[in-house]
């Protein structure tokens, strides 16, 4: 009634999990002070980037709410 499963084939992938190795990784090193001042200087270039962008877009984003809004000439019956 009930059949047994065949075994698969490609086992050995299904017990990778309980497999433990005993050759440890190597260390990982240390970046050099002139890396971490390279990922500094561009960390703050983009954040500079960014705010320039903002700081001149500001004034292209907002209306002019102050002026008078302009008429064509063709609108007064010249």
């Amino acid at each position: 009634m009930f059949r047994r499963r065949e075994p698969v084939p490609f086992a050995f992938v299904a017990e990778a999990d309980r497999f433990r190795s005993n050759v440890a990784p190597p260390p990982r090193q240390r970046a050099s002070a002139g890396q971490i001042a390279a990922r500094w200087l561009l960390g703050l270039t983009i954040v500079a980037g960014l705010v320039g962008s903002l700081v001149l877009g500001m004034p292209a984003l907002s209306s002019p709410a102050s002026t008078p809004a302009q008429q064509s000439q063709a609108s007064q019956g010249h």
